[in-house]
């Protein structure tokens, strides 16, 4: 639906978008703008953080920047900004990301150096985000396609219901959208599928491997996508009466082989946990990014925890909504946002994502609603913790 419209007038709708909600802040107090792209090119290139803070109607005084993690592209201008803002050299800041992948393909204009086959620093394989979930399957043969594709169902099911109940659509920003037909309004995500089943994904292609598991149905969608969050010193909040919705509490990134790159956010998980005196039991929320199942499952898994829970992607993730690559970071932070409203017993939230050539990266996030009680995930006891 975006395809006539520009990668930086997404950015410039998201911008405003959340400068609107929140206009006590001055414009002209506004210390930094950062937004993230994962292929810096065309109307994705140009400083994207100035540019489209220009274009958004901020003061020529106020700076911009672009930065690329691929994947994790808005969660580092999230963590960048955060860290001004904790080094005491920002107020306020805004961050996000940006990919128009219609116009953009992943890798469009990318030319890999030789030497990371020709030297073996990494597979072929390495070079495909599709090929290293693969390998994720291959490396844990208890990660089957069957359970692939039952949490695909459920990430459509769970995107469903969270239209339904109205829990995804305070946070969405109305663009005007040009077609064939004349001008509309785009008002919801259009990669949901809520009629998605078993037997329909059993039927589907698998496109990176003959007789392989990793299919479309329980991969993420390429789609286009922009996001915008402000952050702020307790100081500014103070100052301008603004309403916290979370507060960092650390992060981390960490390095993976990058022919399975799927488990980048297990070793950033630990990193981050140890760094904010946690464990993964402390932790009551988690937002995911599906980028492919597979990847979900083997985090999962590998902390013992059930596909299932109820405190993971309640409201789905990537698979319903699609992985508009820099983008994503800051989608994960407005769902986890939303779901401390709800959910006051839950202390602490993390948003977590795969990166490409083997990343991982996590936020923590404390809920500003906690109300001091215990709380526990599904089949978990609360005895000896507070």
């Amino acid at each position: 639906m975006y395809w006539k419209t520009r990668a930086d007038d997404l950015v410039v709708k998201a911008i405003r978008g959340v400068l609107d909600r929140n206009p006590n802040i001055p414009l002209d107090r506004v210390d930094d703008v950062a937004i993230a792209a994962t292929t810096q090119e065309g109307d994705q290139g140009l400083t994207l953080g100035r540019s489209a803070g220009m274009l958004a109607g901020l003061p020529q005084s106020v700076p911009g920047l672009a930065i690329d993690r691929m994947c994790a592209g808005a969660m580092t201008t999230t963590t960048t900004m955060g860290s001004g803002i904790g080094f005491g050299a920002y107020d306020i800041a805004i961050a996000g990301g940006v990919e128009h992948m219609g116009r953009h393909p992943l890798g469009a204009g990318a030319e890999p150096n030789p030497r990371f086959v020709a030297e073996k620093l990494v597979s072929e394989d390495a070079l495909n985000m599709g090929k290293t979930a693969e390998r994720l399957h291959d490396r844990f043969p208890e990660l089957t396609r069957e359970r692939a594709d039952h949490f695909a169902v459920r990430s459509q099911q769970k995107a469903a219901l969270a239209y339904q109940n109205g829990d995804i659509q305070p946070d969405l920003v109305p663009v005007a959208i040009e077609s064939e037909t004349g001008w509309d309004l785009a008002t919801r995500d259009e990669t949901l599928r809520p009629d998605t089943n078993l037997e329909t994904l059993a039927t589907l292609k698998t496109p990176f491997r003959p007789h392989g598991r990793v299919t479309a149905g329980n991969s993420s969608g390429l789609n286009d996508g922009a996001t915008a969050a402000i952050l702020a010193s307790g100081e500014a909040v103070t100052e301008f009466g603004l309403t916290p919705r979370m507060r960092m509490v650390t992060f981390a990134f960490a390095g993976v082989e990058p022919d399975v790159m799927g488990l980048g956010p297990i070793p950033s998980t630990e990193k981050a946990l140890a760094k904010a005196g946690l464990t993964i039991d402390d932790i009551g929320l988690f937002e995911l990014n599906e980028a492919f199942a597979v990847q979900v499952l083997s985090f999962l898994d590998h902390f013992k925890i059930d596909a299932d829970d109820p405190a993971v992607n309640p409201y789905g993730g990537a698979i319903a909504f699609g992985h508009p690559l820099a983008s994503s970071g800051v989608r994960l932070m407005t769902q986890l946002a939303r779901q401390f409203e709800q959910h006051p017993e839950v202390r602490y939230g993390i948003t977590a994502m795969c990166v490409g050539l083997g990343q991982g990266g996590t936020v923590i996030w404390e809920n500003p609603h906690w109300n001091g009680k215990r709380h526990a995930r599904a089949g978990q006891s609360t005895k000896g913790r507070a």
